[in-house]
């Protein structure tokens, strides 16, 4: 082969990067703009990649969202909500609040699902990425657009005649090349494939082509004519998949799928605060969602579920008696089936969503969590390892609020909601329960994502009703007065290395009676540490966790007083992915001075979870 024939061989592998394989396995570097930031793993940043909200609804939405998992509700990721979550290893929909999202996003993020919703289905999710990789390069009809090609390249000519004469080089959407970059014979067939079928079309329309480039490309048909088979039969496939799936799609307009969690646990210790009678259980929580869009730009979601956990589960008073008992995925439904979630979201700009949530809301439906482990199926094991208290202040049931994408790295959040809004003796304006969130989140260094939170909450009881922590604090020490409650905390995300997070956050809170002097501050805190595709399994997540559950610190006018002790939850689980649809989470907790009661007995908790999504 001669020097000409060597440049011309270069200048086609430009093509390869105008058209990629159709394949589901694709190029690392690409999947790193697309796929792995949305997952939120290896070395990529936590930013999550948004689609269209369109295409969330046309079989790519996770409808089975936890609160506050849009931006993403990020690592697991989920991943990247929200971040997706640390050690998702596939790429979910969104990013949810979790984490920002990149130039040139047409939605805000908070339309999208964040890291505990489901996928609904794979295989259009892929061909869409593939097409949004596609069309995200554009024609390059003068060799100038290349902005790392330069007239002194020794392939400058090579370049500058298959842009010219055929018409079949493109460049990556930030005017680059890439020539220097390695490549597949997949890819270059892939590349040497779209020039074909552009020579083809000039020859149809009687255009000029030199003999001797027909020549060299004959010789290059034989010499790839496996991977040109190949790449065929590839589309060949995809086109029968899709036409498979238009076909026995649930709607075209509307998402349907569904979570189910299955789990073994077994608790000891705790005698006192309770009487420590645990046997094994068998738990379920299922969940169905469905999900529609009538704009392109809005979501409305319906979520059913149940579940047949009962009597508090091991927090009850015959057992350990102690929120800090209380596992993530439990419920009280008792095998009710309830409207779980009923939430529509709409933005109102490019960077402006708004959202609407009679049924199933609390702050981090609005308010990004910004924790690695915020996904009831496949992040923490405990309610209190999940996300910061501050989040569930109140024990709300509806509300509204904004996620305002003010630049690329800053983003505003605000949330108000109420308890029983739909008692007509009580109604928004009259609820005994409210809470007002605002939520600052900052992405200063691509590899990091804090938050400042501020909560303003009003309590007929006093009580703020987290579910974590001791009893005493969560009910503010029993002052059984009206309280206003400010509420500060902070969160961070921060990826050290490829596959290794640290997470914490902490949060204070001031609860002041209204009709008296009696007040009560509390505070709480976690980190944690993620290891992701651990020994070489991708998807795989090992998580340690480390906190201090909500204790009262100080106050006056308690009926219990302040706690006397301090209490420490250590927690570890792994979350091994058996396949995109199928988890399993073996997981242990303990929690020394339960209720942050120095005479209470440590307690134990162990589980195993099957996570099924569809």
């Amino acid at each position: 082969m001669n020097i000409k024939e060597f440049l011309l061989l270069l200048g086609i592998t430009g093509c390869v990067l105008a058209t990629p394989p159709v394949s589901a396995q694709t190029d690392k570097q690409e999947d790193y703009q697309t796929d792995k930031q949305e997952d939120y793993q290896g070395a990529e940043p936590l930013i999550a990649t948004q689609p269209e909200v369109k295409k969330t609804v046309k079989g790519k939405s996770n409808l089975l969202l936890e609160d506050g998992d849009y931006w993403q509700k990020s690592p697991l990721p989920a991943p990247p909500e929200t971040f997706r979550k640390v050690g998702d290893s596939k790429p979910a929909d969104c990013q949810s609040p979790q984490g920002f999202p990149a130039r040139g996003e047409k939605v805000p993020s908070a339309l999208c699902p964040l890291p505990s919703a489901f996928r609904v289905d794979n295989h259009s999710k892929q061909l869409n990425r593939l097409g949004k990789r596609n069309r995200s390069r554009s024609q390059v009809t003068n060799v100038s657009q290349l902005r790392d090609v330069q007239p002194g390249d020794w392939a400058y000519e090579a370049l500058r005649s298959l842009v010219e004469r055929y018409g079949c080089i493109a460049g990556y959407p930030d005017g680059s090349f890439r020539g220097n970059r390695a490549l597949t014979r997949f890819e270059f067939a892939a590349g040497l494939n779209a020039c074909l079928q552009q020579i083809e079309r000039l020859i149809s329309s009687n255009g000029s082509i030199g003999r001797e480039d027909l020549e060299r490309l004959q010789r290059l048909s034989q010499d790839f004519e496996a991977e040109l088979g190949t790449i065929g039969t590839r589309v060949d496939n995809l086109e029968g998949r899709v036409a498979s799936l238009e076909d026995s799609q649930f709607s075209t307009t509307v998402s349907f799928g569904g979570e189910a969690i299955f789990a073994l646990a077994g608790a000891g210790g705790g005698e006192p605060p309770g009487q420590g009678e645990t046997n094994v259980v068998f738990n379920h929580l299922t969940r169905l969602g469905i999900a529609s869009s009538f704009t392109g730009k809005d979501r409305l979601r319906l979520t059913l579920a149940s579940g047949n956990f009962d009597d508090f589960g091991f927090a009850n008073v015959n057992s350990l008696n102690t929120y800090a008992a209380l596992l993530s995925y439990q419920d009280g439904l008792d095998n009710d089936v309830i409207i779980d979630t009923l939430e529509y979201r709409f933005a109102a700009n490019n960077r402006l969503v708004f959202t609407f949530k009679p049924v199933g809301f609390s702050l981090s439906s609005v308010l990004s969590a910004n924790s690695p482990y915020f996904d009831v199926g496949r992040g923490a094991i405990s309610r209190f390892g999940q996300a910061s208290p501050l989040f569930s202040i109140g024990a709300l049931s509806a509300g509204a609020g904004f996620d305002w994408l003010i630049t690329n790295k800053l983003r505003l959040q605000a949330a108000y909601g109420t308890r029983d809004s739909s008692d007509p003796s009580q109604g928004i304006n009259g609820a005994d329960h409210s809470a007002l969130g605002v939520q600052l989140l900052a992405n200063p260094f691509k590899n990091v994502v804090t938050g400042v939170t501020y909560v303003n909450a009003y309590a007929e009881d006093g009580r703020l009703d987290t579910f974590t922590g001791s009893f005493n604090a969560d009910s503010s020490g029993l002052i059984f007065e009206p309280t206003q409650t400010h509420a500060i905390g902070g969160t961070l995300q921060w990826r050290l290395a490829p596959n290794l997070t640290l997470g914490t956050w902490g949060g204070w809170t001031f609860s002041n009676s209204v009709t008296s002097d009696s007040y009560a501050n509390t505070n709480t805190y976690l980190v944690s540490l993620g290891i992701s595709d651990i020994f070489g399994r991708e998807g795989d997540l090992l998580a340690l966790l480390f906190g201090q559950p909500l204790k009262l610190e100080e106050g006056e006018g308690l009926l219990f007083g302040e706690d006397n002790a301090t209490s420490f939850h250590y927690e570890v689980f792994y979350r091994y992915k058996l396949n995109n649809h199928v988890w399993i989470t073996p997981g242990f907790f303990m929690v020394t001075n339960p209720g942050n009661r120095a005479q209470n007995d440590t307690i134990y908790v162990g589980t195993i979870r099957t996570t099924f999504r569809f």
